[in-house]
């Protein structure tokens, strides 16, 4: 198989891993506290929804036509704590992430070292989805804590569980060697 393409793919699975994450940690609260925003220089769960969307949308539209940072988009008025309800929090959610891998899909694996834009820099195509998958689960894990912080009730982790690590390497060796990608096997366990 092509690198670029086990690349892309590569990607894609990290992504969706990351979404997934986030919606996990999201479907363990109750809808207003997703609203909490614990103090005046800290971002509620809803408002980080609101901001890691308006980026996707502003970097993966026209991606390589147009400069990801968009004229439009305004990203003072993604920190503001606005939306109204959970229905609009996960259709904002899900706005993003689709034209992020709307994205990913409309690449093609010889077009990862061309040159796109974000604030006037240059990056490839590689480059600008190495910077947003760091940015991503940067702001997805902010999430996740906060979430951790607010459930009023046992937390079901999302990764391994606290004092589980030797059990959890006990069954990862227990298998036979193979190639492939960790979030098939966690993104199963999430579901």
């Amino acid at each position: 198989m092509d690198g670029n393409q086990v690349f892309l793919d590569a990607y894609r699975k990290q992504f969706l891993y990351y979404k997934t994450l986030g919606e996990k940690a999201i479907d363990q609260l109750t809808p207003e506290l997703l609203f909490v925003k614990p103090n005046e220089n800290s971002n509620s769960i809803a408002t980080i929804v609101k901001h890691l969307s308006g980026n996707m949308i502003s970097r993966w539209t026209d991606f390589r036509t147009t400069d990801g940072e968009k004229e439009w988009r305004d990203r003072d008025g993604e920190f503001e704590n606005d939306i109204p309800d959970l229905e609009r929090l996960l259709l904002i959610w899900e706005e993003g992430w689709r034209c992020l891998l709307g994205a990913l899909d409309s690449t093609d694996p010889d077009q990862l070292t061309e040159i796109i834009y974000i604030r006037n820099e240059g990056h490839t195509i590689m480059e600008a989805l190495s910077r947003q998958l760091a940015h991503y689960p940067y702001h997805i894990g902010q999430m996740i804590y906060a979430a951790k912080l607010l459930k009023e009730s046992e937390w079901k982790s999302l990764s391994i569980a606290k004092n589980n690590s030797r059990a959890y390497n006990d069954n990862k060796f227990a298998k036979e060697k193979a190639i492939k990608n960790f979030t098939e096997e966690e993104l199963e366990k999430l579901q």
